[in-house]
């Protein structure tokens, strides 16, 4: 079974509350150490998709990263759960059934309570080393 990876930019690649350019995606280094030895695909589930296009956004990860994206998730979800509901909608219109997912995300309020697919970043450092740690061990399974 495919194993699908939601990726949220602000709070995850970097701090939610950079503003300089310089220090956006400092931590993609993490993510592509992480996902180097792994298969799964990429999709974009930032809300960075509603202002650049995708070859821009697939262009700000490395390499590595960059050869597994295969998409973004699509319109906004406008409601409870918004990003959650984003990604079952990406899911549903591509005809993934009972999917292996998880979304690297720091927006908790935007998943069901508990949610089980959210690997929460701290927005304030973005993915650390804990979190890669927990996406190692599902990419395992």
């Amino acid at each position: 079974m495919s194993k699908f990876l939601f990726l949220d930019f602000d709070g995850v690649l970097h701090s939610s509350t950079t503003t300089n350019s310089n220090q956006f995606f400092t931590r993609s280094v993490l993510l592509d150490e992480t996902l180097e030895m792994f298969e799964c695909n990429i999709v974009i589930s930032s809300s960075w998709r509603f202002h650049y296009s995708f070859d821009f956004l697939v262009s700000k990860l490395s390499k590595n990263t960059r050869d597994k994206v295969i998409g973004a998730t699509g319109d906004p979800y406008i409601g409870r759960y918004s990003r959650f509901n984003e990604i079952t909608q990406y899911l549903n219109s591509k005809n993934i059934v009972n999917a292996d997912w998880v979304s690297l995300d720091d927006s908790v309020y935007e998943f069901p309570e508990k949610c089980q697919n959210l690997i929460q970043c701290n927005p304030n450092t973005g993915l650390t080393i804990k979190e890669c740690q927990l996406l190692k061990e599902w990419l395992s399974k």
